[in-house]
């Protein structure tokens, strides 16, 4: 970032001062949690603005799946951990393999329990992550900045576009303060902070809503759920084989015993036990039902009333 650029900082919308908290010290603590109350319920309208850009997001995701290759969210500090935390529970939740959404943090993993100082503003340090990531044409690299100034994150989207990976820009500001060249810029405008700069706030909010509206999104249109339900989860613990369980008994005909021995002899997938149980066929050619339908469970049963 050149010097003007830095001197620009103060004209960002997150670095403005929110009028309405304005001396929100001198209020009492109920006043203060219905003012952060307000100003959060306005989160969901600035981004519902932006839906046509995180459409087109997504289907860089699904494209990028689809063919093989991984989503890389890239972030510094607060866009840091909600990329990682969003990329961390893609496994559990839709039995996804790890290495499609991968979260890189400035800082390495030190950087998600503590402040790194500094590291936002080491562009090589970027370049080195994605490097050892294997970042690669196909993939796609999904920078998260809500300042829209970030050098780690402006290296990283520029050195994506380098290797011909695609490139989503998500910046909580009308427009980013040091442009670069992307196929998506999501520019979601919450407008100041109820402190001012702290982007932790409204920003990170807009962030965490939008990247699951993105991961969710992807899922879906791959084949991880049916109607609403995770049909794709894979049991790991009680809590997801009592779900597995009720998942199965709600599309098929079988109690809920009867829904727990599928689940079993499908190897603890929820979507392979409900396959065996419509089709009344075992394990493998349940899997090469699958297999042969792009894993869309939709086309394997049809609709399930």
């Amino acid at each position: 970032m050149n010097e003007q650029q830095l001197k620009s900082r103060k004209d960002l919308t997150t670095e403005q001062q929110n009028p309405n908290s304005h001396q929100i010290d001198k209020r009492s603590i109920p006043e203060i949690l219905k003012i952060i109350n307000r100003e959060d319920q306005s989160v969901a309208g600035a981004v519902e603005k932006v839906i046509p850009e995180i459409t087109r997001a997504v289907e860089l995701a699904v494209k990028t799946i689809k063919s093989g290759h991984r989503i890389f969210y890239v972030g510094a500090g607060t866009s840091g951990r909600l990329g990682v935390l969003d990329a961390t529970e893609m496994p559990p939740t839709y039995s996804a393999p790890r290495n499609w959404f991968q979260g890189i943090i400035a800082g390495g993993w030190e950087a998600l329990v503590r402040s790194v100082e500094g590291a936002e503003d080491k562009p090589e340090d970027a370049i080195l992550d994605l490097e050892t990531a294997g970042v690669e044409a196909g993939d796609l690299v999904f920078g998260i900045a809500s300042s829209s100034a970030t050098p780690y994150v402006v290296s990283a989207l520029k050195y994506g576009r380098s290797v011909k990976a695609s490139t989503v820009y998500l910046i909580c500001n009308p427009k980013p303060l040091v442009p670069v060249e992307v196929d998506v810029l999501i520019a979601v405008d919450v407008g100041p902070e109820i402190i001012t700069g702290s982007t932790r706030m409204k920003s990170g909010t807009a962030t965490k809503m939008i990247l699951n509206m993105v991961s969710t999104t992807t899922m879906i249109r791959i084949g991880k759920v049916y109607g609403n339900l995770m049909v794709d989860l894979q049991v790991v613990n009680d809590k997801l084989a009592d779900r597995g369980t009720r998942i199965i008994e709600q599309l098929t005909d079988l109690d809920y015993d009867k829904a727990r021995k599928y689940l079993y002899l499908a190897e603890g997938s929820v979507k392979t036990a409900i396959v065996m149980a419509r089709k009344n066929c075992d394990l493998e050619e349940a899997k090469n039902l699958l297999r042969e339908n792009d894993g869309l469970l939709r086309r394997v049963i049809g609709d399930v009333e």
